[in-house]
């Protein structure tokens, strides 16, 4: 990152999570400069719900090792609670686990929140966290259908604290340097963006190897992954959409893909899906 705060102590600087994305997208590697931190200065109560690959990950492991004189983890939450032992022995802490979300809030009263549950429970949670007077931060995408949206801005109205979403995709250094040719103004004004973004059969595939494939779970695809490049739009034009239209198919997984292999008989695609990697 070419620009870090530096006028916040760090325990101010995680709170306000503007750049906790740097530490977290390169695996935990050495946090921004920051300021030293007062001896014996309070830390931070931490609480994590949803302790899968993301959350155990970024918003776990790789939090302890940058952060840890910031913030201090107060438990972590999951349905599957040897999930969440699993998680609290990856992260490497000493904090108590929980299935039930309103046991952790009581019992661990943490300061702030971290929602990294299937996309499709962001909603629960954002909620019930702001309406127990946390902070919370969620994975992308925030919810996965405009109901669930206004059930978190309404949470938001009622108790005038935002939540922050994190968008990983912003911390890439080539999207911050995109970003920063645009707003020196070296190209001129923007009037008109072709955006294009290519999924291939490995990556684009291990979607739908799990819960992602779900439309109840993650809203589609086009909630998932392509939450990510509207906002690096959204970021790098500092503007917001006036109106938007959208147009889709369901071209090569389903029922679809499945028609057409059976009309065409074999073809490479097929193979190609079968052989790729998780």
């Amino acid at each position: 990152m070419s620009e870090q705060p530096t006028d916040t102590s760090r325990r101010h600087f995680f709170e306000g999570l503007g750049s906790l994305g740097t530490a977290l997208l390169v695996g935990g590697a050495t946090p921004p400069a920051r300021a030293a931190v007062a001896p014996g200065a309070k830390k931070l109560r931490y609480a994590l719900v949803g302790t899968g690959h993301r959350g155990s990950g970024m918003w776990g492991a790789a939090v302890q090792k940058g952060y840890s004189d910031v913030v201090e983890f107060v438990g972590l939450c999951d349905p599957n609670p040897k999930r969440a032992e699993a998680a609290r022995q990856l992260i490497g802490i000493d904090c108590p686990t929980f299935s039930d979300f309103d046991a952790l809030c009581r019992q661990a009263r943490p300061e702030l929140l971290a929602v990294t549950t299937v996309d499709a429970h962001h909603s629960e949670y954002i909620v019930k966290g702001l309406d127990r007077g946390l902070r919370v931060l969620t994975e992308k995408p925030m919810v996965t259908d405009e109901r669930q949206c206004q059930q978190v801005l309404d949470a938001e109205r009622r108790n005038k604290r935002n939540i922050i979403v994190g968008f990983n995709y912003r911390y890439s250094p080539r999207h911050e340097r995109i970003k920063n040719i645009l707003a020196s103004g070296e190209l001129g004004r923007v009037v008109s963006v072709s955006f294009d973004w290519y999924l291939d059969t490995q990556h684009g595939a291990d979607y739908f190897r799990r819960w992602h494939r779900l439309r109840q779970n993650s809203g589609t695809l086009l909630v998932h992954k392509a939450a990510h490049h509207f906002d690096l739009i959204n970021w790098w034009l500092a503007a917001d959409p006036v109106e938007v239209s959208a147009q889709g198919k369901l071209a090569f997984y389903g029922k679809m893909a499945r028609s057409a292999t059976a009309t065409a008989g074999p073809v490479r695609t097929r193979s190609a899906a079968t052989s790729t990697s998780t």
